[in-house]
């Protein structure tokens, strides 16, 4: 097959889906493009990976593919005028929610309606995105398998990170690795410290940048809390094994990266139950309510307190994220609904 995939500005977990699948289809004797930003062909490095990359642009370059894959609303939108004027299926994987509000949220819903009933096949990747998906009109919404990330080993002994961040002996360390922006709904987890100042025993890190550094800088200096933000760090799998806890204050994700990331690691999480988190964790997670502050600082403290739950979780997560496709099954998952995208083409022509 000949597969055109498109994106729009993506640094972080659609473009790297996009540079896991598409050199596993080259691999198996499909011709693969990617039509994006530059911004993305940086950040993912897509040359280097073998693929034929061009601007997002020059959609009309596509011509003669066999199936358009847009990730997103926004690369959806750029792709589905052009597929109509090749004939060619489009197929939408939906990444994330419309979140915001006023005038750029109703843009944006616009073209999440456009793109539903525009594309012939929608793909989500948590159950609650399928579900909006089908009321917005969409022909043929499914859930889409999204693989386990590659975890890679700590390059720091748990120790030593331990003493780098400042983190005493029996101290339990919450780490949230995370964008600082607010649908990561980190004034949830200022709160969380602010009710546990006086334990000197636990303490907070966050691991991300984004728009709402300056904000929570002052607030962590004005009420003394005990977060270390850490900015952008190349070396999570050793911050993974120097916390004893991760947490995710979100008000939506779908697969959360961190959220898989931690069950890899074997390091219980305590998220928010929003989007996909609740399928893609299971049991193997703590689950609070968004907003419920009082029940988020108390499971902490529970878990903190308590080595044997942590191990229980530890092994629940190392469980849990066994049963996630891995990579090389998503990258087939989706030849699969390629060919039967054609085939059900093909079957109407006759």
């Amino acid at each position: 097959m000949k597969i055109a995939q498109v994106l729009s500005a993506s640094t972080g977990g659609i473009g790297r889906h996009v540079a896991s699948i598409g050199p596993r289809m080259v691999e198996r004797g499909h011709q693969v493009r990617v039509f994006c930003p530059p911004v993305t062909t940086a950040a993912q490095g897509f040359d280097e990976l073998g693929l034929d990359v061009y601007p997002v642009t020059d959609l009309a370059d596509a011509r003669g593919a066999d199936v358009i894959h847009a990730h997103g609303f926004k690369a959806g939108g750029i792709a589905l005028p052009a597929s109509r004027v090749l004939r060619t299926p489009l197929v939408v994987t939906w990444h994330n929610a419309v979140l915001g509000e006023g005038r750029g949220g109703r843009a944006a819903r616009i073209v999440q309606r456009l793109v539903a009933r525009g594309a012939d096949l929608t793909l989500g990747a948590s159950s609650d995105l399928v579900d909006e998906a089908r009321r917005l009109g969409a022909k043929d919404a499914q859930l889409a398998a999204v693989a386990a990330p590659a975890l890679g080993s700590a390059t720091v002994p748990r120790d030593q990170e331990r003493l780098t961040l400042g983190v005493g002996s029996g101290e339990t360390l919450v780490l949230t690795v995370s964008r600082l922006a607010p649908q990561k709904n980190l004034s949830m987890l200022a709160e969380v410290a602010a009710r546990l100042r006086g334990r000197r025993d636990i303490s907070f890190a966050v691991v991300g940048e984004g728009p709402e550094r300056v904000g929570l800088e002052q607030r962590i200096a004005t009420e003394r809390l005990r977060i270390r933000l850490l900015g952008h760090r190349d070396d999570v799998p050793s911050l993974l094994a120097a916390a004893d806890l991760a947490f995710l204050p979100s008000t939506w994700e779908a697969r959360a990266l961190v959220a898989q990331e931690a069950l890899l690691a074997g390091l219980p999480l305590v998220s928010t139950r929003v989007g996909g988190i609740p399928e893609l964790v299971g049991d193997a997670a703590v689950l609070v309510e968004l907003g419920d502050v009082a029940e988020a600082t108390r499971q902490v403290v529970r878990l903190a307190d308590d080595p044997a739950l942590r191990e229980r979780l530890q092994a629940a997560g190392r469980q849990r994220a066994a049963d996630w496709p891995t990579e090389d099954e998503v990258a087939e998952d989706l030849l699969s609904s390629y060919r039967g995208l054609l085939q059900r083409r093909l079957d109407r022509r006759r």
